[in-house]
């Protein structure tokens, strides 16, 4: 599980593609975390989608996508330079200081538009439709595996706040309209849509 806050500011160093069509991806993604604390095996959230540490070298891990991750996700759309938001795993004891996720990308999000709100920018992002059912204003959502409060919702689209601090130690302060954004809505969310639809064949079938 991670909690959306962002503790690194990585960069995608090398990529090595798999032949084939069911084929993955290896990153290799420079980092400042003490790579003497990571073990091999580890998960780590990278801009979203929850990936494990297959090696390690002085200075960046690796970590590989399968077929799966690459379609649901950015990240084969990754060249080397590419910024990455990293988040250990929580632990137990840590500080839940944004939301509880699970590094399951649902799908890609767009980034609309941006501009200056007072001291923070506000993102207008469009979602795949058929996510836009479990976002609501004032819950949460995660975008490139940062952990965001939504404003308020209009169709297909919604918006967010990002204040300085944000946008200066995640990979959102360089992102420009029309980038691809990895889009994980809230974990309450999508059970209890689960369990009222499952409320409501209970009562068409009784």
């Amino acid at each position: 599980m991670f909690t959306g806050i962002i503790t690194d500011l990585g960069r995608v160093q090398r990529l090595r593609r798999s032949a084939g069509p069911e084929g993955g991806l290896e990153l290799t993604i420079a980092t400042a975390y003490s790579i003497g604390e990571i073990p091999l095996g580890a998960s780590i959230a990278c801009s979203g989608p929850c990936l494990t540490v297959v090696a390690l070298e002085p200075g960046a891990f690796a970590v590989q996508a399968s077929a799966e991750t690459l379609a649901r996700s950015t990240l084969g759309g990754w060249v080397e330079g590419t910024p990455v938001n990293l988040e250990r795993a929580l632990r137990l004891g840590d500080e839940l200081g944004g939301h509880l996720l699970s590094g399951h990308v649902d799908g890609v999000a767009r980034l609309v538009d941006h501009r200056p709100e007072g001291d923070s920018v506000r993102f207008t992002i469009e979602a795949p439709v058929a996510l836009m059912r479990y976002i609501a204003p004032k819950g949460s959502v995660a975008l490139d595996g940062v952990s965001l409060t939504v404003n308020e919702v209009a169709g297909s689209r919604f918006g967010v706040n990002i204040i300085p601090y944000t946008l200066s130690h995640t990979s959102l302060g360089e992102s420009a309209p029309g980038q691809r954004l990895n889009l994980e809505i809230d974990t309450i969310a999508r059970y209890v849509a689960r369990l009222l639809g499952a409320e409501a064949v209970e009562r068409t079938t009784a």
